[in-house]
């Protein structure tokens, strides 16, 4: 069994704020593989469902971004999880917008939500990281990762969580690289499959489907 944990802050004031893009990813999850429907519980709200042989429940913490551990603590402890079970999906300012990287343990590099998770389950649980951008100078990030996505990102967004939840069923296996491919497919442009010129036909007399000419009318043919 996983849990995998979308990381944001409730309420429709910040349903589309780029702190949100882990609800998400996990929303897309559940729509997109006939999850049970959301629920209340461990301070959050969950939804259950299988990704290939895997039982897995989503969870959206609903303590707020910096309270998150409590509510993933809780889950964590009730299923009898260790933190090598859960997977976070979170919005990352370090990676452009559109790139994923996924990251096993490590710090939280000032991430509220990872900071609070740290402190309740430790860092060693994986990460999905999803970039939203940078504004350009550290004092600028509370609010921009506190205010709606552009207009001009939605498109981007929708490939990055469609390709999240093609890929769902190989992040629960452990399988990263299959899971960054699916979103890869979704999110970059695909190349047209290069093509040799095709060859010149012979000319062919209207009204004919093949060319029956001998050699030698071909030849006379000419100088008529």
């Amino acid at each position: 069994m996983k849990l995998f944990v979308g990381l944001g802050n409730p309420g429709a004031k910040y349903a589309r704020n780029r702190h949100n893009i882990g609800f998400m990813a996990v929303d897309r999850i559940a729509e997109d593989h006939g999850f049970s429907p959301w629920r209340s519980k461990f301070q959050g709200q969950i939804s259950e469902g299988r990704l290939g042989s895997e039982k897995i429940v989503l969870l959206k913490p609903e303590t707020f971004m910096n309270r998150s551990g409590q509510s993933v603590g809780e889950a964590m402890r009730f299923f009898k999880l260790d933190s090598t079970d859960i997977t976070v999906f979170q919005d990352e300012i370090d990676l452009a917008p559109a790139k994923v990287r996924c990251k096993a343990g490590g710090g939280h590099a000032g991430h509220n939500g990872l900071r609070s998770l740290h402190e309740h389950i430790g860092p060693h649980y994986d990460r999905v990281r999803i970039g939203v951008g940078h504004p350009g100078h550290k004092d600028k990030v509370p609010g921009y990762v506190l205010h709606d996505f552009a207009k001009v990102d939605w498109d981007w967004i929708d490939d990055v969580l469609r390709g999240i939840s093609d890929g769902a069923s190989y992040l629960a296996e452990g399988d990263t690289g299959r899971f960054l491919n699916a979103i890869a497919q979704r999110a970059t442009p695909q190349r047209p499959a290069k093509t040799s010129p095709a060859a010149k036909p012979e000319a062919v007399p209207q009204g004919s489907d093949e060319d029956t000419r001998s050699p030698l009318q071909k030849l006379m043919d000419k100088f008529r």
